[in-house]
């Protein structure tokens, strides 16, 4: 078995934290800069009509859903804090037990995205409170939306058995980079699960098997049978 070695074990340390920071000061700055340099509800295409910058904000959790009211805004932010703390510890603890690099960078990212949608919550409300009629205070912030990426725009066909003619749109929810840093994070935990997670099925018969060598080099050889023909 391969031992790591002390560079190796500094980097599990450093490189989920500065994946954690980083990712949070780039969802920073580009909501901050949609903030400062867009009107709500103002549109801008980066790749051509299927991505495109459209700033909007919402009460709640990833791509727009809601919890309503006052009431609902401070459950979603206590219940956001209580995962961020619950994701230090395992984060930490993953750390102190050596866990894979892939597992280390998903808790890091699902993290990443939780603190970057906190930091709008608690702050913005009061940071933003002059800036396109915002209204708030602490913990009443929105969280900054801006990314979206409509892949197909168009009516949906006459022939079809429900909505025929409606206007469709494939991929609608409007997102931002710390959503899609939760996203990403539990894509890599989903994929990597069986290396992340090995179950005690498939070690189980290893060590079975590891118990009974040592058992079997040591039985003593049976004693050969004597012919009929040695006898003689």
């Amino acid at each position: 078995m391969l031992t790591e070695t002390p560079a190796v074990n500094r980097l599990k340390y450093v490189l989920p934290i500065a994946v954690l920071l980083l990712c949070v000061a780039i969802d920073q700055w580009i909501k901050v800069y949609v903030k400062t340099h867009f009107q709500y509800g103002e549109t801008r295409n980066l790749i051509g009509n299927w991505f495109k910058l459209y700033f909007i904000e919402n009460n709640g959790m990833a791509f727009g859903l809601e919890l309503g009211g006052t009431s609902g805004k401070y459950l979603l932010t206590a219940f956001r804090l209580a995962v961020s703390s619950f994701g230090a510890w395992y984060l930490w603890q993953n750390i102190r037990k050596n866990a894979p690099f892939g597992l280390l960078i998903a808790i890091s990212l699902i993290m990443a995205g939780a603190l970057g949608n906190i930091i709008d919550s608690i702050f913005y409300g009061k940071w933003f409170r002059h800036i396109n009629d915002y209204t708030g205070g602490w913990f009443q912030g929105h969280v900054v939306d801006m990314f979206y990426a409509p892949m197909y725009e168009g009516h949906i066909p006459k022939w079809f058995p429900f909505w025929k003619n409606e206007m469709f749109t494939f991929f609608s929810p409007i997102w931002n980079f710390a959503d899609a840093c939760i996203t990403v994070g539990v894509a890599i935990m989903i994929v990597g699960q069986n290396r992340f997670f090995p179950s005690r099925k498939n070690t189980a018969p290893e060590a079975e098997n590891a118990a009974e060598l040592p058992a079997e080099e040591t039985a003593p050889d049976a004693p050969a049978e004597s012919s009929p023909e040695s006898a003689h």
